[in-house]
């Protein structure tokens, strides 16, 4: 792998990419990956990095991540609208 990147580094430099755009773009796909086998779950992504959540949240807006494509799915229902489970109804 070290090979793959020092590789990846001289192509980046011989052709004439600044430091702070091969940083950016590092960031990005750094950041889009773990994104992406959390799908899109931004605290179990955090928890990956080995950052907050909120400094995860300000870095995607930052780097301008676009992450709705990410999640499986819509939003869970409110818990209003969810049918009770069984443990539930026998606790009651």
């Amino acid at each position: 792998m070290k090979d793959q990147l020092e590789a990846l580094i001289t192509q980046m430099y011989k052709s004439g990419i600044l430091y702070s755009e091969a940083v950016r773009e590092f960031k990005k796909r750094f950041i889009l990956t773990v994104l992406q086998e959390n799908h899109g779950n931004q605290c179990r992504a955090a928890r990956q990095l080995g950052m907050h959540r909120n400094t995860l949240s300000r870095t995607i807006q930052e780097l301008r991540i676009d992450i709705r494509g990410l999640r499986d799915g819509g939003r869970r229902p409110p818990r209003s609208a969810r049918p009770l489970t069984l443990e539930k109804k026998a606790a009651r």
